[in-house]
């Protein structure tokens, strides 16, 4: 490990040497790439160069520690040294996590999909209920949502709900909420106060930055419609709302958030891109088909990643056995103490093959 870390301190000087370079400065597209990698590797170098001073710091203490002829000044060097190789020891872990193989699509937007599974209205109700949860999260985290679709029920739920989270990290973030969501609680037409359980499914794609896939314009079939729901009389007089259908996969996107149908379309664009990026990525169709019945299931009840229980006002990470009696904050967008949970939990099990 040691010497991977060396070998990046000599490319960060490298990089150095190449921004100062008159070529490089010529040329934006390798000083934008130069500049990138760089601040990539500033805080690993950082961290790196931190721990090489507490080694030589803790050699010094050592010899010091080990004199006969001061026994004070060696007793004091001694407990010196017990803390420089503690922090030397934090240092080395924090090393190793910034050595873990980083997600290249880390750094993406992201396109989240919340739908109703099983329970009916209550599910429709908690698509709501985390469609607002993952909002305040977001914007705790300095990112900003953009709705793309939403399909609303009678009694102020949503069938399904589709936004974009925008903000460097998103994908970081949000990665980790795909899959089935229960909840346990009492529904408010519930006269006899028996808990209801429901599902609710959650997809997260990463928005595609570098188009790579390719879209044959009559492989597509588009069409305008009236948006539905909340908007009063331009929900009623425009057109607005797109439809696009993919018919080579049967993917169906649909965009109404804006007034514009331009600006429609080029949303709902941009949700097909990234549904088809994900099956490029796999080669074949049946991959992401089964990709995604990983992430959503069929929306049953046993199929869980997460339990929101109202009545004991717990939440459970079924993954990795995490549970907090905070259910109102978290629902408040509280959810980094989940979050950085898992993002342990996956720094873990990537350390295991990285070395």
């Amino acid at each position: 490990m040691l010497e991977k870390l060396k070998a990046l301190e000599k490319r960060f000087l490298e990089l150095e040497e190449k921004l100062s370079s008159q070529d490089v400065l010529n040329d934006p597209e390798l000083y934008n790439a130069a500049v990138r990698e760089h601040r990539e590797l500033e805080r690993t170098v950082s961290k790196y160069r931190e721990y090489t001073c507490l080694i030589k710091q803790l050699e010094e203490l050592s010899k010091l520690a080990s004199d006969e002829e001061d026994a004070e000044i060696a007793s004091l060097a001694a407990v010196e040294s017990e803390e420089v190789k503690n922090r030397a020891e934090k240092i080395l872990d924090e090393l190793r996590l910034e050595l873990v193989p980083k997600d290249p699509e880390s750094d993406n937007n992201v396109i989240v999909e919340i739908r109703s599974g099983a329970g009916g209205e209550e599910a429709a109700l908690f698509v709501g209920v985390l469609y607002r949860m993952y909002s305040m999260f977001a914007s705790s985290c300095g990112f900003r949502t953009e709705p793309i679709n939403s399909n609303e029920t009678g009694l102020g739920g949503f069938k399904e709900v589709t936004f974009t989270v925008v903000g460097r990290g998103a994908f970081s973030k949000f990665k980790f909420e795909s899959g089935v969501h229960r909840v346990q609680r009492i529904p408010e037409t519930e006269a006899s106060g028996r808990i209801h359980t429901s599902t609710v499914t959650v997809a997260v794609l990463p928005e595609v930055k570098d188009v790579s896939v390719t879209i044959d314009p009559n492989d597509l079939e588009i069409s305008a419609h009236r948006a539905s729901g909340a908007g009063g009389q331009h929900v009623n007089k425009t057109d607005s709302a797109v439809r696009i259908l993919h018919k080579p996969t049967g993917i169906v996107v649909e965009c109404q958030d804006e007034r514009s149908q331009f600006k429609n379309r080029d949303k709902a664009m941009k949700v097909l891109l990234s549904k088809l990026s994900q099956i490029e990525k796999s080669k074949q169709a049946g991959q992401i088909a089964e990709q995604r019945r990983s992430q959503v299931g069929t929306g049953d009840r046993s199929e869980r990643i997460r339990t929101y229980n109202y009545p004991q006002g717990r939440v459970t990470d079924h993954r990795i056995g995490l549970t907090l009696y905070d259910l109102e904050n978290v629902l408040n967008g509280k959810l980094s103490p989940i979050v950085d949970a898992l993002a342990a939990h996956e720094a873990e099990e990537l350390l295991k093959n990285a070395f």
